[in-house]
């Protein structure tokens, strides 16, 4: 495993639960994200939810929101926003936009495990203008190219 990134972080709110890995960096990509409040989700109803962690992404860096399996699959609660970035400007708190999808009203409860965050090096890219761009196998197919 490579080296440990630093990641500086703060809290909004005083009882916000650092974002934390269930079984470590080397098995997890992504750590948990916690709802520092409540919020009650009717079927079809989305809120952003208040984790109390403000971030400061080191430049190269990007945190990717995204979301849990489990409450997906139990509960049909995903996020709005997928993945949402955390910028390495962005000094702001970490809220995570849900939305309920399942047939029931969905209670999250302040300490709850809401998403995920992975942490992810990203290019920064410079555009150029070409007359011709070199041909591939794919070429222009798109959508529905491959069957099914």
């Amino acid at each position: 495993m490579a080296g440990k990134l630093i990641v500086p972080y703060s809290k909004t709110l005083p009882d916000a639960i650092c974002p934390r890995y269930a079984h470590g960096p080397s098995e997890d990509a992504g750590m948990d994200l916690f709802a520092a409040e409540g919020a009650e989700l009717k079927p079809g109803e989305w809120k952003s939810v208040r984790t109390g962690i403000s971030v400061e992404m080191p430049p190269g860096y990007e945190g990717q929101v995204r979301p849990r399996s489990g409450l997906a699959r139990r509960h049909g609660l995903t996020l709005l926003n997928s993945p949402g970035t955390i910028d390495p400007g962005y000094r702001g708190e970490i809220q995570v936009t849900l939305i309920n999808f399942g047939p029931e009203t969905y209670q999250v409860r302040a300490g709850d495990r809401i998403a995920q965050l992975v942490v992810s090096t990203y290019a920064s890219v410079q555009w150029e203008l070409s007359e011709k761009l070199a041909e591939s196998e794919r070429g222009t197919r798109g959508f529905g190219s491959t069957g099914r």
